[in-house]
């Protein structure tokens, strides 16, 4: 008996691997298609971020930055709690006009260092806290309308030397507070001065009074409420800066700056705002 050749059988192998092979494709010249896009992955620049006006209304509560340390604006009482002042009041008025009742406020402190991070960090809607208006500072934030004019003071003890900006000269101490435009500002018109710096106004008030420099400077307005603390002091050589103070928003809100400019033109035309500005200061605002 003949032995078969196995090539036919071997081609038979051949063939069905080639067909199996061919099995394993798409069978198709389309390329895939793309895989979706993940979600949440990128930012999109077309939407404008919501005013913070919307989020205040949302939440029912108005968070603003103020000072605790500054009479007249904003000062805590120790024993109480309570912060009161002109800037306090500014802020009851705005959270009454949006919210339609003055309690829905949360006050929080800020200082001349803080304010403005505390702001671009979302923990508080804006600042009312004796801030001066600067082309420096308007790279940072939005500010509204001018709500209180100021100029840059000295304070000292009665019976001292220091009559003026002029007499800061070399060897004279001279007391201000950390982020404040007015250390910039006495830097500027008192080169040979001494300049100490504080974390806040009752800190170098305190220092003052210990005898730690020769004069204090600041805006005269807040060194008014200083010398109703202690009348042993007195603001001496009139203003030598204008100190136009504004509320500050964050960077781009401009509807929220345009409603609490509104907010402020309706204050000022009701009498509103003269009110206020008398109650804390004792006498009207200049015209």
């Amino acid at each position: 008996m003949r032995r078969k050749k196995p090539w036919g059988t071997l081609t038979l192998i051949l063939v069905m691997l080639a067909l199996a092979m061919a099995g394993c494709g798409t069978g198709s010249t389309e390329p895939a298609p793309a895989a979706p896009a993940a979600s949440g992955g990128g930012t999109d620049t077309g939407t404008a971020a919501a005013s913070t006006l919307d989020a205040i209304k949302q939440r029912g509560k108005l968070v603003v930055g103020v000072k605790f340390d500054t009479k007249l604006f904003g000062l805590k009482d120790p024993a109480t709690g309570k912060v009161e002042g002109f800037d306090i009041d500014m802020a009851k008025a705005l959270a009454k006009n949006i919210l339609g009742d003055e309690t829905k406020l949360e006050l929080k402190e800020v200082t001349s260092k803080t304010r403005i991070p505390m702001l671009n960090n979302g923990d508080i809607d804006m600042i009312i806290a004796t801030m001066t208006i600067t082309e420096e500072r308007k790279q940072e934030v939005e500010f509204t309308d001018v709500y209180f004019n100021a100029g840059q003071s000295l304070l000292v003890k009665k019976g001292s030397n220091i009559k003026s900006v002029a007499d800061l000269k070399k060897g004279v101490k001279v007391l201000a507070v950390k982020g404040s435009t007015s250390t910039t500002n006495v830097r500027a018109k008192a080169p040979e001065a001494t300049v100490l710096e504080f974390e806040n106004y009752q800190d170098a008030f305190t220092a003052l009074k210990a005898g730690q420099g020769d004069a204090l400077t600041t805006d005269n307005a807040i060194l008014f409420g200083m010398v109703k603390q202690d009348p042993n002091f007195e603001v001496v050589g009139g203003t030598f800066t204008d100190e136009p103070y504004g509320m500050a928003i964050k960077k781009g809100d401009k509807a929220f700056v345009n409603h609490v400019n509104e907010f402020l033109k309706a204050m000022k035309s009701s009498g509103e705002y003269d009110k206020l500005y008398e109650h804390w200061m004792g006498e009207k605002p200049s015209k």
